[in-house]
């Protein structure tokens, strides 16, 4: 996460260094209900979201970073522990 500079933007629990405020803290993303507010937040569709957000939520500022599929997947179980 630290490379893809996840924290300039985000607050994340664990990662040093990540304390932005653009967007919203991490800190209990597994524990919501939703991504980005509409988005049912299960694996599948938090690997999705990480990939390419744009495509599920047209207009959101968060952008496409070029995660490949493993990558993703990585973020995706780390961001579920963060309840």
């Amino acid at each position: 996460m630290a490379q893809y500079q996840c924290g300039a933007c985000h607050a994340i629990p664990g990662v040093q260094g990540a304390g932005g405020g653009a967007g919203p803290s991490l800190e209990h993303m597994g524990s919501l209900s939703y991504i980005a507010g509409r988005i049912p937040n299960n694996g599948g569709n938090m690997v999705a979201w990480l990939r390419d957000p744009p495509a599920l939520k047209p207009g959101t500022p968060m952008p496409a970073l070029g995660l490949s599929e493993q990558e993703a997947r990585h973020m995706a179980a780390y961001l579920r522990t963060l309840k």
